[in-house]
C-alpha cells in the first residue's frame, strides 16, 4: 500500500510544528491554493518537517488533511509565495507533492470495506496510484509537470528506494510487479513518457516475464479506465493482481517479513533501474518550462506589445518626420515629374480598389404590429384569434427587410526597398510604384493610407502617409548595408501595420541577402506584423534569393510590372478585408 495515502478512519497526521511560525504562514498559503487543484474547499494543509507520516506528502481522507514534509521545500519558507505560478518551479517537488496529494482528494472516492482481503487492497491501492494521476492529468493538463516533478520523492517513498539497501526492491516478482504498477503505469496514464521508463522496464520483464508482464499491464490499463467512485472494480481488479502473481490475498504485503540472511546488501539491478529512470526524470522536469500563470504571460505579452510599439513610433518620427540622417551613403537623387502612364496607372488602381471595396449590403428582416412592411396572412389570423381570446397581442403580420451599408476598411500600404548595391534594378521602378500607389489612395474613395521607404545603411522615405507627392522622387542604390529592422519599424509606425481594424499589406522589394543581426532582428520584426495579421508580399527577380520566412514570395519576370504586382497585392488584401 502507499506510503503516502492511509485508509486508517483513526490516523490524525504526523506533523509537529517548529517553532518558526513561517511555517503556519506557509500552510495557510498552500491551503488558499488547493481549492482550485483538488475541487474541494474542505482541505486542510499542514507544511513542516517531518509531516507526511514519511512521504513527502500524505493525504489523510478521515480529516480531509494533506500533510506536505517541509524537509522536500528545499526552499527557505519565508521566501514561498504559492500564489504567483512563476514561484512554483523552486519548490517543484513539494508542489507536485501537494498536487498529487490534490489528486487523491478529488479522484480517490472509494474505500475499501473493512471485511476486504488486505492483499487485495494493498494491490487495489496501488493500482490507484497511476489511475488517480491519469484522471487529475486529463481534468488540469498543466498538473502533468507538477506530478513529473514529484515522482522520484513519491515513488523512491513508495518503493522504500533509498531508505536502506536491505528494504530496496529485489530481483522478485512482488517488487517487479510493485514497481511495473508505479511506473509502467504512469507512462500508460500519460505522466512520464515509454522511453523515461524503457530501461526499467526491461528489468521488470527479465523477472516477470513477458507473458506475466502483459497481464499485469491489461489489469492497470483497466485501471485507467475505471471511475473515480469504482471501488467494486478496484477491489477485482486487485484479486485479479494478486491471482496472476499467486500471492495471498489474506496475507498484507506491508507486513515486514524476517530478512533474508542470503539477500546481498548491494542494490539489486531492479532498484538501480528506478534510480536511474527517476533521476533522469527529475532531470528532464529541471529543464522542462513550467506552466505559466496566464495572467503574468498575457501582462508580459502586452508589455513586449506596448515595447515593439513605442519602439516603431520612434522608428517613424526619425524616417518620416525628420528625414533619417542628415548624411550616410543612403541618398536620394532628386524627382521627375509622373509620366502620362504613371498618371493612368494610379487611376487604373484607383478603381480597382473602389472595386475591391464594394460589398453587398446587409440584409436585415423584421417584423412588426403597424406597417410599413409586407403583410402576412397567418400572422393577421394569430391577432385576430389573441384578441378573441382576450389575450395580449404579440402577433407581429407585417415584415420588412433593411439593408443596410457595410463600413468599407481602411487600407495600409507600405512598401520597403533594399537598395543595396545588388539592387540597381529596382530603382526606377520602385520610385514609379511608389507615385503611383501614393496617388491612387488620392483618387479613390476606400479610406487609404501609403508610404514608401529606402533601407541601406539608413532609412530614408520615399513618400509619406497621408501626402501623395506631386513628383516621382528617384534615389540612388549603392549601400552595402541593409537595416531592414528600421524600415519595418517606420513603415509600422506611420502606418499602424501591426494593429487590427484595416487591411494591412506590407511590400518587400528585396533580394534578401543580408548580414546576420538585420536578418535576425528584421525576422523578429515581420513575424510579429504577420502575427497581427499583416500581409506580407515579397517582391524579388530570381529564384536563388533568400527573402525572410513567412512572407509572400513573387519572383518579377518583369521588373517594368512592379507596380502592377503591388496593386494585385493591394486590391487581394482589400478584398479578403471585406468578405
Amino acid at each position: 500500500m502507499s506510503t503516502h495515502f492511509t485508509t486508517d478512519p483513526t490516523a490524525t497526521g504526523a506533523a509537529v510544528f517548529p517553532t518558526r511560525p513561517e511555517w503556519l504562514t506557509l500552510s495557510a498559503a498552500f491551503a488558499d491554493e488547493v481549492p482550485i487543484i483538488a475541487d474541494r474547499d474542505d482541505l486542510l494543509v499542514t507544511v513542516a518537517p517531518g509531516a507526511g507520516g514519511g512521504a513527502p506528502a500524505c493525504f489523510y481522507p478521515a480529516r480531509a488533511l494533506i500533510e506536505v514534509d517541509g524537509d522536500h521545500l528545499g526552499v527557505d519558507p519565508a521566501t514561498v509565495d504559492p500564489a504567483n505560478l512563476s514561484d512554483r518551479p523552486r519548490y517543484a517537488p513539494a508542489w507536485g507533492a501537494l498536487t498529487h496529494e490534490c489528486g487523491h482528494a478529488k479522484h480517490t472516492a472509494w474505500e475499501p470495506p473493512p471485511d476486504a482481503p488486505p492483499g487485495v487492497v494493498a494491490a487495489a491501492m496501488l493500482l490507484e496510484e497511476p489511475r488517480m494521476e491519469a484522471a487529475q492529468v486529463r481534468r488540469r493538463p498543466d498538473d502533468r509537470h507538477w506530478l513529473r516533478a514529484c515522482v522520484k520523492g513519491i515513488v523512491a517513498a513508495d518503493l522504500h528506494l533509498f531508505a536502506d539497501p536491505a528494504t530496496a526492491p529485489q530481483m522478485t516478482p512482488a517488487h517487479a510487479a510493485h514497481t511495473a504498477a508505479l511506473l509502467l503505469g504512469r507512462a500508460d496514464g500519460g505522466v512520464l513518457t515509454r522511453a523515461e521508463v524503457a530501461p526499467v522496464a526491461r528489468v521488470i520483464e527479465d523477472v516477470l516475464g513477458a507473458e506475466v508482464l502483459d497481464r499485469l499491464r491489461a489489469v492497470w490499463r483497466t485501471a485507467l479506465r475505471t471511475a473515480d467512485d469504482d471501488g467494486e472494480t478496484m477491489l477485482d481488479l486487485g484479486r485479479q493482481w494478486c491471482e496472476i502473481l499467486g500471492t495471498d490475498p489474506d496475507t498484507d504485503p506491508n507486513t515486514p517479513a524476517d530478512p533474508d540472511p542470503g539477500a546481498a546488501p548491494d542494490p539489486s539491478p531492479l532498484a538501480d533501474a528506478i534510480a536511474a529512470v527517476l533521476t533522469g526524470v527529475a532531470a528532464t522536469v529541471a529543464r522542462e518550462k513550467a506552466p505559466e500563470d496566464p495572467a503574468a504571460v498575457a501582462a508580459a505579452a502586452k508589455a513586449d506589445a506596448d515595447a515593439a510599439d513605442e519602439e516603431a513610433q520612434e522608428a517613424a518620427r526619425r524616417v518620416f518626420a525628420a528625414g533619417g540622417p542628415r548624411t550616410g551613403r543612403t541618398r536620394l537623387a532628386g524627382t521627375r515629374p509622373p509620366t502620362a502612364e504613371e498618371r493612368t496607372a494610379a487611376r487604373v488602381l484607383a478603381r480597382a480598389l473602389d472595386t475591391a471595396g464594394v460589398r453587398e449590403r446587409v440584409a436585415v428582416k423584421s417584423t412588426s404590429q403597424v406597417p410599413p412592411g409586407r403583410l402576412r396572412m397567418r400572422g393577421v389570423r394569430a391577432a385576430e384569434a389573441q384578441r378573441a381570446a382576450g389575450a395580449v397581442v404579440t402577433a407581429e403580420p407585417f415584415t420588412r427587410t433593411t439593408r443596410t451599408p457595410v463600413t468599407v476598411p481602411p487600407l495600409r500600404v507600405g512598401i520597403a526597398c533594399d537598395v543595396s548595391g545588388s539592387m540597381g534594378w529596382a530603382r526606377a521602378h520602385v520610385a514609379s510604384a511608389a507615385w503611383i500607389l501614393a496617388n491612387a489612395a488620392r483618387h479613390t474613395w476606400v479610406p487609404t493610407d501609403t508610404a514608401t521607404v529606402i533601407f541601406g545603411h539608413h532609412v530614408r522615405p520615399l513618400t509619406h502617409p497621408g501626402r501623395p507627392p506631386a513628383e516621382v522622387t528617384e534615389f540612388e542604390s549603392n549601400d552595402n548595408w541593409e537595416d531592414i529592422p528600421v524600415a519595418l519599424d517606420a513603415l509600422d509606425g506611420a502606418l499602424g501595420l501591426s494593429r487590427p481594424g484595416a487591411a494591412r499589406l506590407l511590400v518587400i522589394v528585396s533580394d534578401g541577402d543580408y548580414r546576420y543581426q538585420p536578418r535576425i532582428d528584421g525576422q523578429r520584426k515581420l513575424d510579429r506584423l504577420r502575427a497581427s495579421g499583416c500581409a506580407v508580399l515579397w517582391l524579388t527577380t530570381a529564384t536563388h534569393d533568400t527573402p525572410l520566412a513567412g512572407s509572400t514570395v513573387h519572383v518579377l519576370t518583369d521588373p517594368t510590372t512592379t507596380a502592377r504586382a503591388i496593386g494585385h497585392a493591394a486590391t487581394a488584401a482589400l478584398r479578403a478585408t471585406t468578405r
